[in-house]
């Protein structure tokens, strides 16, 4: 049979009551207490039924994280992080990808229940506000990402703008001057955020921002920052640097480059953004901007929980860090 908590109280010499504080993290246990219960918990094998645990909170036990596709490596890396962070607060995770369009988002959060789960990570591509007011999910919902919605909900994100400034100020500090940018798209916001933040970068350094060299992605995917760079390497006076919007887009663009004859970062400078894994392996390797994908998981657990435990409806915004990670393929050292 499996071991209960009155087993592990005989053997550590304590109350079970002792051993329940332990099992439930509460601090107010004597330290030499402590370490005995966790002994025994160590010796007995004991695990506590989370079932029983979570019925007893009024909780699931369950926590959704829908993104637009996994497929993506940015958002498997961050599930892969918010799978960590949920469970080290008694969490399980259901995933669901809505492939960025309105009707599937909007199918998404009508299906969030209490009855399901205790709260949802939601990274929306193509959700407008009167979706959150009609739909209006009774369960904590927290925002990955800047959106220009205005809907009074916990969000979690960097400042794209500044980080895309970033980029492109590094770019035109390695002397680029004809720098071209790959991503824009009017339905997705953060494009928009990072298309503004290279202008302004642009402006910064005293460059011309040229029409042409603002090259538009639909999707994110390596076969589209192929095609946009096939194009701008087809333009009269080919860009020297080129800013991608994320790494998929830019490891395609890489791809292109090298098929036609242009050397990184000799002839062409590039830099993507997310600093996915497949950026540090890629040849040559790939400068990008790297958000703190554990901090923007742990955030938007920490707030589902703080929701669940407190009521609170004052929504709160987390700013998370981002560093630029420089690579070959903008500095040519290896």
């Amino acid at each position: 049979m499996a071991p209960t908590l009155k087993d592990v109280a005989t053997l550590a010499g304590v109350s079970v009551k002792t051993v329940s504080n332990v099992v439930n993290g509460y601090d107010f246990v004597k330290p030499e207490n402590r370490r005995r219960v966790e002994e025994a918990l160590a010796a007995t094998g004991y695990r506590p039924n989370m079932g029983a645990r979570n019925l007893r909170r009024g909780r699931t036990g369950f926590i959704a994280l829908v993104v637009p596709e996994l497929s993506i490596p940015y958002f498997g890396e961050l599930a892969g992080l918010v799978i960590t962070a949920a469970h080290d607060r008694d969490w399980s995770v259901l995933i669901e990808q809505t492939q960025g369009t309105r009707e599937r988002e909007r199918a998404t959060l009508a299906s969030l229940g209490p009855h399901m789960i205790d709260g949802a990570i939601i990274g929306p591509e193509a959700l407008e506000v009167d979706d959150f007011t009609e739909l209006a999910p009774k369960v904590p919902l927290v925002m990955l990402g800047e959106h220009a919605l205005d809907v009074p909900i916990d969000r979690v994100a960097i400042d794209n703008v500044l980080a895309a400034r970033t980029a492109v100020t590094h770019l035109a500090a390695m002397g680029r001057r004809r720098i071209a940018a790959i991503g824009a798209n009017p339905h997705r916001g953060t494009a928009a955020l990072r298309l503004t933040g290279y202008r302004e970068a642009l402006v910064a350094a005293g460059l011309p921002s040229i029409p042409e060299y603002v090259s538009p992605a639909l999707n994110y995917h390596r076969a589209d920052g192929a095609n946009a760079m096939a194009h701008l390497l087809s333009l009269p006076e080919p860009p020297d640097a080129v800013f991608c919007f994320n790494d998929m887009l830019a490891i395609g663009a890489l791809r292109t480059a090298a098929e036609r004859g242009f050397r990184v970062p000799d002839d062409i400078a590039i830099a993507g953004f997310d600093n996915t894994e497949e950026s540090a392996y890629s040849l040559p390797s790939l400068t990008t901007i790297a958000p703190d994908k554990a901090a923007i998981a742990r955030a938007a657990v920490d707030l589902i929980h703080r929701r669940a435990e407190s009521g609170e409806f004052e929504p709160t915004e987390v700013q998370t860090p981002f560093a630029l990670e420089v690579r070959e393929s903008t500095s040519g050292l290896v």
